[in-house]
């Protein structure tokens, strides 16, 4: 990509986003697009085709999505599915429309079956049942992935999905109904330490085993796939669908997650695990083998990662 290429970052306030367009401009890229939702509305069709048509990107990273943990994904499918679909849908067809260069589509680990075998290959896509739990967003990603590669074998575009391991940083949401485990715990146990309360409770049996990536490790990585010559990014398109997954590398359980970050926060009291409560599940790890052989691989550590991040959210708790 030309430093000043025009770029433009759909969901630029979220997790992602947010480590996308700083990641862009630390590697000097002056020409980013950002609008907020009240700005434009992807799930809009005809104010997606205006932007497009007058602004015209060369790049797009589509990291806007509507996103949740366990509760949230359980009691609002049809607002997951409804509202990634359309985003995306949107989206990918104008990028086409409109001759951009490369797309980088932003997906999620959920889109491979519950008890496909681990560590999580690209080849193991639709394989087996979906989570229940989250079944409604992963199928929207998926017919995302697959939209990538439509486009590319009828149009000769040049989209790729990259499917990222569970992610924390900077910018997260820190609501412990409707969010993910990591940015859940710090809150949780902040809080506990905050108001001296003996026991924090964390959903399911705490066995359950997930890997976690900072996501400005993945906004590099995101870059780095981007900017690759084109003989190599063509040679990722060749694969069906289009898609390259994007990991730490190692895994633990919930619980020892959670003793780690009970360490890092300070809070002095136990931890109950309510096993009545869903565990989701039980093993997620990427094989990240195809993007480490490109020469890339993740820089910040898990335990330096959640010091990062709950400075982060003590640095914004009261916003």
């Amino acid at each position: 990509m030309d430093k000043n290429a025009k770029i433009y970052v759909a969901g630029h306030r979220g997790l992602v986003g947010g480590a996308l367009t700083r990641q862009l401009r630390k590697q000097g890229y002056t020409n980013i697009l950002a609008r907020t939702h009240a700005e434009l509305d992807l799930t809009n069709q005809l104010a997606v085709q205006t932007f497009f048509k007058k602004e015209k990107p060369e790049y797009v990273f589509l990291a806007a999505a509507k996103v949740g943990g366990i509760h949230a994904n359980k009691t609002y499918p049809a607002e997951f599915i409804f509202s990634n679909l359309a985003i995306q849908t949107n989206v990918i067809h104008e990028s086409y429309v409109n001759g951009v260069k490369r797309v980088i589509f932003l997906g999620s680990s959920c889109i491979y079956p519950r008890d496909c075998p681990q560590p999580i290959k690209e080849e193991y896509l639709l394989t087996g049942p979906l989570e229940l739990t989250n079944k409604a967003y992963a199928l929207a990603k998926i017919a995302g992935v697959e939209m990538c590669g439509s486009y590319n074998r009828q149009y000769g575009t040049q989209n790729i999905a990259v499917m990222p391991t569970n992610l924390y940083g900077p910018g997260d949401n820190y609501d412990i109904e409707d969010n993910h485990v990591m940015p859940a715990l710090i809150r949780k146990f902040h809080e506990a330490k905050t108001n001296n309360h003996p026991r924090v409770v964390i959903w399911g049996t705490g066995s359950p085993r997930r890997e976690f990536l900072y996501s400005e490790d993945l906004a590099e990585a995101c870059v780095y796939i981007a900017q690759l010559p084109s003989v190599r990014f063509e040679n990722l398109l060749k694969a069906s669908p289009p898609l390259i997954n994007v990991g730490y590398g190692e895994d633990l359980t919930i619980k020892d997650l959670a003793l780690t970050i009970q360490k890092i926060i300070g809070f002095k009291g136990e931890i109950d695990f309510d096993v009545n409560r869903p565990n989701g599940t039980p093993r997620k790890i990427m094989d990240s083998t195809t993007i480490n052989q490109l020469g890339w691989s993740p820089k910040v550590s898990l335990t330096d990662g959640i010091k990062m991040a709950y400075q982060d959210f003590l640095k914004n708790k009261n916003k």
